[in-house]
């Protein structure tokens, strides 16, 4: 049995559950178990405590992409987890901003991701570039490759304050577990696009059908051709179960709800998911 349960997410169900604008996962194969993502911080240690998850027992640790609202809580969980691997983008570690007036800049990096502290003695750290599977069971995709013309990385990021240098995000990646029924893809951000990211997993899969398929998808900015486009590759791809949430956005979750009503669930942390293996 594979349980997914989300630590932190933007929305919160449950007694004592928080709340915060980021996305941490657990994902435990019943011989295994990642964390995926870490959220800012302020959640995620109080809410594996709630759920009874135990971060101590995770054999590996997965960052997405560099951004504060994925690693911010990373310090944290690297100091209850001594013996889990740390895997990641090469570029997770450089300075990230967003801003359209370099007055306003915000950072959106950390500076424990940036200066590298998480390199201490004893800690595998696995920094690729490449599909790599990081337990057994549980691959991340590596770097995904930019292919079709509607997608891009969803807002105006940039690699320094002065907000000259654009940041492709290529470190962003998601997670995919190959199962008899299909795969599951458990998404970041999906800055290198949601239609990408499942194009890099059917790549890497064999084509294989997409059992199920959670996440952020950053659309708020979407436009409505990449919208249109999104959802013809999700009919075609035809995913048996869809969750999004963080920072997708509601009127592309609305859309999501109102084109595949069967489909569709509510992300919210608290929630566990099972599939059987």
């Amino acid at each position: 049995m594979i349980t997914i349960t989300i630590l932190v997410e933007n929305t919160a169900r449950g007694p004592g559950i928080l709340g915060e604008h980021g996305l941490s996962w657990w994902i435990d194969t019943g011989t295994h178990r990642v964390l995926f993502d870490t959220g800012q911080g302020m959640a995620l240690t109080h809410n594996a405590a709630r759920l009874g998850i135990d971060l101590a027992l995770a054999d590996a640790v997965v960052l997405s992409h560099g951004h504060y609202d994925h690693v911010g809580g990373l310090e944290a969980a690297l100091a209850l987890a001594p013996r889990a691997a740390l895997f990641l983008h090469p570029r997770t570690i450089e300075p990230k901003f967003t801003g359209t007036d370099p007055a306003n800049a915000r950072r959106l990096s950390t500076m424990f991701v940036e200066s590298e502290s998480f390199r201490t003695a004893g800690r595998r750290i696995v920094a690729s570039r490449e599909p790599t599977e990081v337990v057994p069971g549980i691959w991340m995709t590596g770097e995904v490759p930019r292919t079709n013309d509607f997608e891009d990385t969803g807002g105006p990021f940039f690699l320094d304050p002065s907000l000259i240098r654009p940041d492709p995000l290529l470190d962003d990646q998601a997670i995919y577990l190959p199962t008899p029924a299909g795969m599951i893809v458990v998404l970041g951000c999906a800055h290198a696009g949601m239609v990408n990211t499942l194009d890099r997993v059917a790549r890497l899969s064999g084509d294989a059908p997409v059992r199920a398929l959670l996440g952020g998808a950053h659309l708020e900015n979407a436009s409505p051709r990449r919208m249109d486009e999104t959802v013809r590759a999700l009919r075609s791809r035809q995913p048996v179960q869809m969750g999004f949430g963080h920072c997708t956005g509601l009127a592309a979750i609305r859309r999501f709800w109102s084109e595949f009503p069967g489909a569709c669930l509510q992300l919210h942390a608290g929630l566990r998911l099972r599939f059987s293996a």
